[in-house]
């Protein structure tokens, strides 16, 4: 996935897209320069590195708010307990590597009650307190939409992420800890975009979550949940690395 950094709904497209280029040690004065649009009287001020930083007050918004924010929004963003995390656009090999397991699901769920979501499905990680958009999901059957909307649900099956240099560590921390209380989930789905390796976490007959690695391009794995076989060739077909 390409989640970046906490910002509020009118952050600078520019100024957000700058932050990525800056080297980590320097990353986070950007984030804080450009995730708020002014400074509050009475802002505490805090020294870091030679420099004199104002540090902004957070202002915490509802998951109400977030909904409305997000229907008018110019760009995604994921919402974790009042807070609200940008999300940039994704490079060329996670493109080609969402659309290869989306074309291979999606041919395979024909004359089912599965589908294939794309990456702007939301999904409820946890009412009212986070929401996030993986690169594809699954659900089958019903689907349990979230407080009557259509853009958000809350039963996936299957959840893939594409990782990235700077979502990595979130996709296998926090944010697979939140997709763990998802009642329907089942299957979780990494996907290196630099190099031929997935970690597939699937929750075995015990109810606990095992981890299986595949490496090689001639690897292929079993989807539990949906019964599909997805080799790694297919996964990286034309994916360059």
């Amino acid at each position: 996935m390409s989640l970046f950094c906490i910002a509020p709904v009118n952050l600078i497209g520019k100024a957000r897209k700058n932050c990525m280029k800056i080297p980590n040690g320097i990353q986070e004065i950007c984030q804080v320069l450009f995730s708020f649009p002014r400074w509050s009287t009475g802002t505490k001020i805090e020294k870091r590195g030679g420099l004199v930083m104002p540090q902004p007050e957070k202002k915490r918004i509802t998951s109400e708010e977030y909904f409305r924010m997000e229907e008018s929004a110019d760009f995604k963003s994921e919402y974790y307990q009042g807070e609200i995390f940008a999300m940039t656009g994704a490079s060329f090999n996670h493109n080609v590597i969402a659309m290869n397991v989306a074309s291979r699901l999606h041919e395979s769920f024909y004359d089912s009650n599965c589908f294939v979501l794309a990456g702007d499905m939301r999904i409820q990680a946890d009412k009212s307190r986070h929401y996030t958009y993986p690169d594809l999901s699954v659900v089958c059957g019903d689907i349990e939409f979230v407080d009557g909307r259509d853009d958000t649900i809350a039963n996936p099956i299957v959840i893939f992420e594409i990782l990235s240099d700077f979502t990595k560590d979130y996709d296998r921390g926090s944010k697979f800890t939140a997709y763990r209380n998802i009642h329907s989930l089942k299957d979780y789905i990494l996907i290196n975009q630099y190099a031929y390796h997935i970690e597939y976490f699937f929750k075995n007959e015990a109810g606990r979550w095992s981890l299986d690695d595949f490496k090689r391009l001639d690897d292929t794995f079993r989807i539990n949940s949906i019964d599909i076989e997805l080799p790694l060739n297919t996964i990286y077909y034309r994916v360059k690395l």
